[in-house]
Order: structure tokens, then C-alpha cells, then sequence
């Protein structure tokens, strides 16, 4: 195990520091980082009170001030270009409220020589006394989102204590405000950085710490794009993941070993199978993938299971799917006319009888999802005992 000065020697790293009115306890935090390296950032987001004098007392390190304040975002968007500027490999980024310890600061060089290019996070301990209720409540919401996002679970998303491996990192980001700490592990998760938390030390001292967090407008933009990487994961991410995943497997042994083979029980393999045909066959044309993955997280069935069997609407079946559920709908809404399935049919005769579609498609997809849900789960039975006589 390398010793404390080996780390900060050997590692390519720097620490940005974003400040926007904190003069009660910025000269406190960079004066601690100093006793660990000087090769710091400090982005100075349009700060209006004394911090401009303060930074006079940093003439020696790297300093970036913004005119007016754009967001703590574009604080850390900026920081990030002049470290990348200055070849650094990793940033460390500490919040100048006085909330983190620079002393941790090998806890995360340590950590990175175990797993380099990883994106690491510090986690707090959010039960202890001082820690505001709106601050743990942020965080659990933040944290559940990001698991629903990426699939990987963490206890603290939302602290501003981090090391980030700068040349991974996506690009381009879209956000600018607090939400970007969201964005940038989401999207560095989908890249394929491995995201983790490691523990830190907090203190929260209401007498000096300042907020500016604003719970409205800030939990409204993170709401927001919430929505936009849930729908972005729903749509694109994880049956991108799906493919990859079975495309390096090879299809016949993804399915045989990851599918048939997964840890759950019959049963819930074939309440996935019902779930698919359910939402396939269903009247919910353009959500059915946000639907199918929201209830099969909801239920804790298997995705991919549930995404196949979904895939019953296939593009050439749909003209069948819509006759039958007119079919089944005529029974139970009256109609004009009977339709035939043939050329005649136009979407005008589709969309004068609505009620009686969605009627028969939802009954269609009740009734189909639970007789394949039960024929699976005989057949599913049927082979597990096959395989251990």
C-alpha cells in the first residue's frame, strides 16, 4: 500500500473548487486543501460579496471567474475544461460550504488506484445530527432515480465530494444548474465508468454553512430531467444494453443461460412472459416500452423476459392484433358495420370504432397474457424436472 505522500505524488490529479458567496468558510476550505496539493481550480461562479478579495490571498493558483452567476453546472463544466487544458488525468471536486474534509482527499486516490477511471463518490452520513430533513429526503429521491436509471444502487448521488476521470467523461452536457451532478453520473454510467460511492466525513454546521440550493426551481429542474433520462434509458439505453449483452453472449446461450437459467422462480418467469404479452398486445401504442419497464421494475420481474415476449406486435402481426381486438370488442360494443379484414379496411374505419378496439384489446391482452403466462409456466416446470432427473 503506497503511503499518503506516494498517492498525492503519483497521481495526474487536481481539485476544483466552485464558489458562489461562501466567504465564511472559503478560505477555510482551500487553506485545508493546500496541505495536500496546489494544484487547485477555483471557479469563482459571480460571486457578489468579499470572495473576490479572498481569492486575491490565491494569486498563485488557477483562477476562473465568472461575471455573473451561471450555475454551479457551468462551474463544474468550466473547471473541467481547464484541468483537461492542464493535462490533469483526475479532478476532485470539494463544495467551499465547509461541509467536506480535505483530509479525505487520499481516502479517493487510494480508491482509484484500486479501480482506475472510475468515477467516485463521496458518501455522507445523512442520519447524523444537523443533516436538514429536505437534504435526506433529496437524496433518497436522487438515489432511487439513479438506480431506476442505470441499474446500480448508491447511497448518496447527490454529494459534491468526488473524483471525476476527466478524458471519460461524455463530451457534451445539457444542464447547467444543480441537477448537472445528476446528468454527469448518469450519463458517465451509460458510457460505461463505473460509478461508486466510497465514505467520507461531513459536518454540517448550521452557524456557517449556506445553502443555495432553492427547493422549487432546483427540484423542478431535476424533475425534469429525470423525466428526460428515464425516458432516454426506457427508449434507448437498456434495449441497447439488452442487444450488447446478447450480441457478445451469442443469442442461443444469452437466452439459455441468462433467461431461462436466472435466479427467479418459475413463476416469476412466467408472470414476465404475461407481462410482455400484456403490454404487447395492449391499446398503449407509444408507451409500451416506458410501461413495460416501469411495471417490471414495479413487480421485480425480469426485463428482459418481459421485453421479448412484448415483441408479440411485431410490425407484421399488428393488422391481425387490431382485427382480432375489433373482433372481441364487437361483442361488447355495438358497431355500424362489421369489418372484414381486407384491403377495404382504412384507419377512418379504425378510429370510428375506438371504443371497441380498446375494449377488445384490453380483453385480448388479458386473456392472451394469462394463457401464455400459465402455458409457460407448465413448460417451465416441465423442464426444470427434465433437468434434474
Amino acid at each position: 500500500m503506497k503511503s499518503q505522500q506516494e498517492l498525492l505524488s503519483s497521481t495526474n490529479f487536481c481539485v476544483i473548487v466552485p464558489t458562489y458567496n461562501n466567504p465564511k468558510t472559503l478560505k477555510k476550505v482551500l487553506d485545508s486543501i493546500l496541505n495536500f496539493t496546489s494544484d487547485v481550480i477555483i471557479v469563482n461562479d459571480g460571486s457578489t460579496d468579499s470572495t473576490s478579495e479572498i481569492l486575491k490571498q490565491y494569486s498563485q493558483l488557477t483562477q476562473i471567474h465568472h461575471p455573473k452567476n451561471l450555475g454551479k453546472g457551468r462551474a463544474l463544466r468550466n473547471g473541467f475544461r481547464k484541468a483537461m487544458e492542464l493535462n490533469f488525468e483526475y479532478a476532485i471536486t470539494i463544495d467551499s460550504d465547509g461541509q467536506h474534509f480535505a483530509s479525505d482527499i487520499p481516502v479517493f486516490l487510494e480508491e482509484i488506484q484500486n479501480e482506475p477511471n472510475s468515477l467516485l463518490i463521496g458518501s455522507r452520513n445523512m442520519t447524523q445530527e444537523n443533516v436538514p430533513k429536505k437534504s435526506s429526503f433529496g437524496n433518497k429521491f436522487s438515489n432511487f432515480w439513479f438506480k431506476f436509471e442505470t441499474g446500480i444502487k448508491l447511497d448518496d448521488t447527490q454529494s459534491g465530494f468526488r473524483l471525476y476521470p476527466l478524458r471519460l467523461l461524455p463530451k457534451r452536457f445539457y444542464t447547467n444548474k444543480f441537477e448537472f451532478e445528476i446528468e454527469v453520473i448518469v450519463r458517465a454510467a451509460w458510457k460505461g465508468i463505473v460509478v461508486k460511492n466510497i465514505p467520507i466525513q461531513i459536518l454540517y454546521d448550521p452557524a456557517e454553512r449556506v445553502s443555495h440550493f432553492r427547493p422549487f426551481q432546483d427540484f423542478t429542474r431535476i424533475s425534469i430531467l429525470n423525466t428526460i433520462l428515464v425516458t432516454n434509458a426506457l427508449l434507448y439505453i437498456k434495449p441497447r444494453d439488452f442487444f450488447r449483452r446478447a450480441k457478445k453472449k451469442g443469442f442461443k446461450k444469452f437466452f439459455l443461460e441468462d433467461i431461462l437459467e436466472s435466479s427467479d422462480s418459475n413463476f416469476k418467469k412466467s408472470a414476465a412472459i404475461a407481462l410482455g404479452i400484456f403490454i404487447g398486445l395492449s391499446p398503449f401504442w407509444g408507451f409500451q416500452t416506458i410501461l413495460l419497464f416501469s411495471l417490471a421494475a414495479l413487480f421485480r420481474l425480469n426485463k428482459v423476459i418481459a421485453f421479448l415476449t412484448s415483441n408479440v406486435s411485431f410490425p407484421p402481426f399488428i393488422p391481425f392484433i387490431i382485427y382480432g381486438s375489433l373482433k372481441i370488442g364487437s361483442f361488447f360494443v355495438s358497431t355500424d358495420a362489421p369489418l372484414v379484414l381486407d384491403s377495404s379496411i382504412t384507419l377512418d374505419d379504425i378510429q370510428k370504432n375506438a371504443t371497441q378496439y380498446i375494449v377488445g384489446s384490453l380483453i385480448l391482452a388479458t386473456v392472451s397474457a394469462l394463457s401464455v403466462g400459465l402455458i409457460s409456466y407448465l413448460l417451465l416446470t416441465a423442464f426444470s424436472k427434465n433437468r434434474t432427473e
